[in-house]
């Protein structure tokens, strides 16, 4: 059992017990995600399964989709509804008209501090347990793409949105930060992710779902095979031959992998057998005509 299965999230678990949890519904040795989702968030979790665990880095670094609530008028600690309030504006003067040229000015933003209270680590500890002891570390700016910025709903002091962003974004401070652009502050107070990466919402299993097709040995139905998973990958398709060279380790040569349709935006090929198995990722830039392994998957 090596692939991915998508995972709606539910509330009010980590991503870490979610993993758990799909190792013991799948019993399975190995099972790690693709990008963390705080406890409070739904929506897409990408989970690789056995030899696909080796994938992740080539699926975590995937634009990310999220539809949200922000909440005007009330900052809290953690920037989020979990967290403790620290400030409120009784008296919210803020128009519908002033909120959405708040979103529009927020689409140019190139660069975002983290928060506080979140899984980056300083000095191998993670800054949420140093928070929890009143020591607060600021990270310095990290560079993040806001490709899409939308106001879906009004209805004051809560706010409706939709934003499409690179991996590493922290949504619950782009809420904070509209918050105080707008001079009344803001918390995230509702989070899905609705895209990661290739994956979407609509192709996600919930894990009450996954228990039930576990127990009427469906679960197979809902695998993603590990080449399918790499959507978007250069590929080719590997002879005989040229499969058995891989998986003795041998170097390739350009002239054995022939032309690939290469992309900017992706510097791996993926290499596939004759019946469409992932036999092996390798980057796509050659040293002296040969192609450099990223993984190999033996039988």
């Amino acid at each position: 059992m090596n692939g991915i299965i998508v995972v709606d999230k539910p509330p009010d678990m980590t991503s870490a017990q979610v993993v758990t949890r799909v190792k013991r519904i799948l019993k399975v040795k190995k099972v790690g995600h693709t990008g963390t989702l705080d406890p409070f968030a739904t929506g897409v979790l990408v989970c690789c399964i056995n030899k696909a665990t080796r994938l992740a880095r080539f699926l975590m670094h995937g634009k990310k989709r999220y539809e949200g609530v922000m909440k005007l008028g009330i900052r809290t600690d953690t920037q989020d509804l979990t967290g403790r309030v620290v400030s409120t504006e009784p008296d919210l003067r803020v128009t519908q008209q002033d909120v959405r040229r708040a979103f529009l000015r927020f689409l140019e933003v190139n660069h975002q501090s983290p928060p506080a209270y979140s899984a980056l680590k300083h000095h191998g500890v993670p800054l949420y347990k140093l928070a929890r002891r009143g020591i607060f570390v600021q990270k310095p700016p990290r560079p993040i793409s806001i490709y899409g910025l939308e106001v879906l709903d009004i209805s004051l002091p809560d706010v409706r949105f939709e934003v499409s962003c690179s991996a590493g974004t922290y949504v619950r401070t782009l809420c904070a930060d509209i918050g105080d652009a707008l001079g009344c502050g803001a918390h995230l107070t509702r989070l899905c992710r609705t895209e990661s990466g290739q994956f979407g919402l609509d192709e996600a299993v919930s894990l009450t779902a996954l228990e039930r097709f576990a127990e009427s040995a469906r679960i197979p139905n809902h695998i993603i095979a590990m080449s399918a998973a790499l959507r978007g990958m250069p590929a080719i398709s590997a002879n005989d031959e040229l499969v058995q060279k891989i998986e003795r380790g041998r170097q390739v040569t350009e002239e054995e992998v022939g032309a690939v349709p290469l992309r900017r935006s992706c510097p791996w090929i993926k290499v596939t057998d004759s019946q469409g198995n992932l036999v092996a990722v390798m980057s796509s830039s050659k040293k002296n005509g040969l192609y450099r392994y990223a993984c190999v998957f033996l039988d």
